[in-house]
């Protein structure tokens, strides 16, 4: 299971590096969002990958740290994707405002000639 996470994890950051380094804005958006859902994976890996294990202790139960799961990284990871999605939709409104002023989705503002 580590291997598969650790695979996408870097799957995701290559493709979105990849896309930042594009020249049209709406590729550096993609970027950014592909860059925090891997951030978020690897937020979540830290917290160990746990399948059935309740997140807090129980009375009575028993007190070994290593059969519960991490609360931390989840409540991370669900405050990360409520931030990504804001300044995904504010890079949005900011794309669409640059390319209604300029009349290019480029990011410096200009066409190349290829």
């Amino acid at each position: 299971m580590e291997i598969i996470i650790a695979v996408a994890i870097g799957v995701l950051t290559g493709s979105g590096l990849w896309l930042l380094l594009r020249p049209r804005t709406f590729q550096v958006i993609i970027g950014l969002a592909l860059i925090s859902y891997a951030t978020n994976l690897f937020i979540f890996g830290m917290g160990r990958l746990r399948s059935n294990a309740p997140p807090i202790l129980e009375p009575g139960g028993s007190s070994d740290l290593a059969t519960l799961a991490d609360p931390l990284p989840q409540a991370l990871v669900l405050t990360a994707i409520v931030i990504s999605f804001a300044m995904t939709a504010l890079f949005l409104v900011v794309l669409l405002a640059s390319r209604g002023l300029t009349g290019t989705d480029h990011v410096d503002g200009r066409e190349t000639d290829l």
